[in-house]
């Protein structure tokens, strides 16, 4: 079999220790699931939890997983999930045939550095890391996604849940307004303060990058 690069993405959860384990497993495999069901055209190999808090699957391009990075990370927001993943894209060779039913018994330098590489970030405060032949594209989805993330990791999901939601869902604050029933003044000022314009921006720029690969 010709040796070729695919596109791995793995994830782990982040300080999942400190969670009550049988509620985290069961919103993480409830969340994987609802994933690979709609984005099931998106996979050469389907999202499979491994390691209990961590998943793996290979992606049939580099577009198309950040934009399952996207989602996981609105479904998370969105569903109250009480934790955050870890991240990591990889590119690289798979050296035996992809199982196109669940994310096991495949073997390859690839999927060893992306293992490897997962457990680095866990060194760092970045929980996104890509490690692509274009080394310029890594970088820049790099960049716009540590943005991202200092939007997203500052926002209060315990006091404001149901009103970023509803930012996630609808966007236009005035929708955002009358489905609340609070003031056009009052949902501004909260898309503001927590900056709902620049997180929509990054995540369009995120995907353009990945889009152009």
């Amino acid at each position: 079999m010709k040796r070729r690069d695919h596109i791995i993405l793995m994830a782990d959860i982040v300080d999942s220790r400190k969670s009550d384990q049988n509620e985290l497993m069961s919103t993480f495999k409830k969340l994987t699931a609802e994933v690979n069901l709609k984005h099931k055209k998106k996979l050469l190999s389907p999202i499979t939890i491994t390691l209990g808090d961590e998943f793996q699957c290979i992606v049939k391009d580099i577009s198309k997983a950040v934009t399952l990075i996207l989602e996981l990370e609105e479904k998370l927001v969105v569903s109250q999930a009480g934790f955050r993943l870890r991240y990591v894209l990889y590119e690289g060779i798979i050296d035996t045939p992809i199982n196109q039913d669940i994310a096991y018994g495949m073997l390859g330098e690839g999927l060893t550095k992306a293992r490897e590489a997962l457990e680095n970030s866990k060194q760092t405060n970045n929980r996104y890391s890509f490690h692509l032949r274009k080394q310029q594209t890594a970088a820049a989805l790099t960049a716009s996604l540590s943005i991202y993330q200092s939007i997203t990791d500052d926002w209060k999901l315990e006091k404001d849940h149901a009103l970023i939601s509803k930012f996630i869902e609808l966007q236009d604050y005035k929708l955002v307004a009358a489905a609340l029933g609070k003031t056009r003044s009052q949902i501004w000022k909260r898309h503001k303060n927590l900056k709902i314009e620049p997180y929509f921006a990054v995540k369009q720029v995120t995907q353009y990058i990945a889009d152009q690969v």
